[in-house]
């Protein structure tokens, strides 16, 4: 199956550009990937803003301002915890978009509630906060760059109309 990342990131790009907009990540589970992809393509800094990779819980606390006791109550892969992270990155950059992931990309670390493959988004845009669950299959890697995919396209979703 080809990737389709490359393709996405250009839309999201082209579409920022005419908005003029800058976009920020705040990332767990894929440990800078999305920013990554996004920096892949040459010109990225006029629609790129800044990517907080916040892998450990006082990352989250210490570079987002997610509050403690929110991880502590709902667990770091959470609606709450996306939330906030998105939200986060938004208060902590100019950005005037942002989108968030915290999952489980295995192949350890999964559970009964949070199974292998769980990821909770979150997409701070001017209209608001956005949160969306979803759960990819395969190892690490496949679960990873789902979820690069799936954060690129609902940013894309969610950009303010021109």
């Amino acid at each position: 199956m080809p990737d389709t990342t490359p393709a996405l990131v250009e839309q999201l790009a082209a579409a920022l550009k005419a908005r003029g907009l800058m976009m920020a990540t705040a990332e767990s589970c894929t440990g800078g990937l999305i920013a990554g992809a996004c920096t892949d393509l040459s010109g990225s800094s006029d629609w790129f803003e800044r990517g907080f990779v916040t892998y450990s819980n006082a990352a989250k606390h210490g570079l987002l301002g997610v509050p403690a006791l929110l991880i502590e109550r709902h667990g770091a892969v959470s609606e709450p915890v996306a939330r906030a992270m998105a939200s986060g990155a938004l208060a902590h950059s100019p950005a005037q978009l942002a989108v968030a992931v915290t999952g489980v990309a295995g192949p350890t670390g999964g559970s009964a509630e949070k199974p292998v493959g769980t990821v909770w988004f979150g997409w701070a845009t001017p209209e608001g906060v956005f949160t969306e669950h979803q759960r990819f299959d395969g190892d690490r890697a496949a679960v990873r760059q789902a979820t690069v995919r799936h954060a690129l396209a609902g940013l894309l979703q969610r950009l303010p109309r021109t």
